[in-house]
This record gives C-alpha cells, sequence and structure tokens, in this order.
C-alpha cells in the first residue's frame, strides 16, 4: 500500500469516528445539518489528491479529531450514551 493510500484510510478513519460518535449521540443532540456535513466530507476523500498531503496534514486532522473526542469523552464517561462500538474496531 502506497502513502497516499494510507493518507487516504487515515482521514478517513478521523471522519468515520466522528460520524459514529455523531451518531451515538444524535438522540439528544439533533443537528443534521452537522452529521450531513460530514457525510459529505467522507464521499469526498476519494476525491482528494492525496499526493498534495503532507504527513504533517494528516496529523493535524487526527490532532484535532482526538480533541473532539477529548471534548466529548465526559458525554460517554457518565454511562448516559453507553458505546459508540460493541467492540473494539482499532
Amino acid at each position: 500500500m502506497n502513502i497516499t493510500d494510507q493518507y487516504r484510510i487515515r482521514v478517513q478513519h478521523c471522519v468515520g469516528t466522528i460520524i459514529d460518535v455523531h451518531s451515538a449521540i444524535s438522540e439528544t443532540f439533533k443537528d443534521e445539518d452537522f452529521l450531513m456535513q460530514f457525510e459529505d466530507l467522507e464521499e469526498e476523500i476519494g476525491n482528494l489528491d492525496m499526493d498534495l498531503v503532507s504527513e504533517l496534514d494528516i496529523l493535524m486532522v487526527e490532532q484535532a479529531t482526538n480533541t473532539l473526542l477529548g471534548e466529548l469523552k465526559g458525554l460517554f464517561e457518565t454511562g448516559t450514551y453507553g458505546m459508540v462500538y460493541r467492540q473494539t474496531v482499532n
């Protein structure tokens, strides 16, 4: 697998994780526009020219995803929302 394919997969995982977490809390925080924007982004990842993307770009996307997950961590620690995944994904 070449580096551009690896970059694409890493970005897809970040966006997919955000969509999954949003789906888990969507009953309380209904924001269809937010979800649609990430679903659109997920579709557009396939059109990105990953030759123009650097490791630093990918690290920034991963850091932003981790920061968002850190902000949402408290919601899940209370047990109110249950689990996002039934089993460990990665």
